[in-house]
């Protein structure tokens, strides 16, 4: 698996496996399990996805040795604070069965959440994480705690996909040091992703899907990806997406999907931010 290097030298697997909207527990196991069968190694979680517990299940039982792992998990709104992120990160611990997390992220930059960041950098320090991050944090947001906080996130988890593609916050983000990492990489099937005809016209040069490419194309742009199927077949084809290189030409084409909004909110907007904020009370 090719990897990336952190800003503290913490190697993170580029294409992860995500568990986004699998809130029943025992299908959330099979899944991870299947997804360890492949030979995923990167899984990402959250507090606010409900399913802790069913990754830390299906690790414990994999037979893989832990180290050989790299776990994501985000603090919730409602968690936000000193006091209460710490007692959050020791829940996720517990649910995760495990003695450190690989990488632990502010979900969204609301309520406390620099409380939280002085909680995870403590964490951090005792070793009981190993890197320490952010989530939809946008340029102007991520610039503020990264200035102020005594250590810069190493990683902003923020939705990049073929028709978003955040050149300009990830020009931002390199500054600090920081790694991108993309959150629904396939757009979640929206502005008809599958059936693009750019990315399919793409794809039949290599023998590839459209979700292939998809990924193909952010790999390629040093993006970590973390894909979301709940399909065996599916993890296999998101798998194997490093044995082909897309041409510049290729790349120039994808890079004019780019309509530069999101499919799915900006925290720019006053209605999306009190959706947010009013699910952390």
């Amino acid at each position: 698996m090719q990897t990336i290097t952190l800003s503290n030298g913490i190697k993170m697997p580029i294409l992860g496996f995500g568990v986004y909207q699998i809130a029943d527990l025992e299908e959330c196991e099979r899944v991870v399990s299947e997804a360890i069968e492949v030979g995923y190694r990167s899984i990402d979680t959250a507090q606010a996805y409900g399913n802790e517990e069913a990754v830390g299940n299906a690790v414990r039982k994999s037979g893989v040795p832990r180290e050989v792992f790299f776990i994501t998990t985000k603090v919730w709104i409602s968690n936000a604070g000193y006091e209460k992120a710490k007692a959050s990160i020791d829940e996720s611990l517990r649910l995760l069965q495990t003695d450190y997390i690989d990488l632990m992220l502010i979900h969204q930059p609301f309520n406390d959440y620099y409380g939280t960041y002085r909680a995870m950098e403590e964490y951090y320090k005792a070793g009981k994480i190993k890197a320490i991050g952010v989530s939809n944090f946008y340029p102007d947001r991520f610039i503020d705690i990264a200035q102020f906080s005594e250590i810069t996130p190493m990683v902003n988890q923020i939705e990049t996909h073929v028709f978003n593609q955040q050149k300009q916050a990830q020009k931002i983000i390199d500054k600090y040091g920081t790694q991108i990492e993309s959150w629904g990489p396939f757009a979640e099937g929206r502005n008809d992703f599958f059936t693009n005809e750019i990315l399919k016209e793409i794809g039949e040069q290599y023998g590839k899907s459209v979700a292939q490419v998809a990924l193909r194309y952010l790999i390629q742009r040093n993006v970590v990806v973390i894909p979301k199927t709940v399909s065996k077949e599916r993890m296999i084809q998101n798998f194997d997406v490093f044995n082909f290189a897309l041409t510049n030409e290729d790349m120039d084409k994808i890079a004019k999907l780019d309509q530069e909004q999101s499919l799915f909110f900006s925290h720019y907007d006053p209605e999306t931010v009190e959706f947010l904020t009013g699910l952390g009370k």
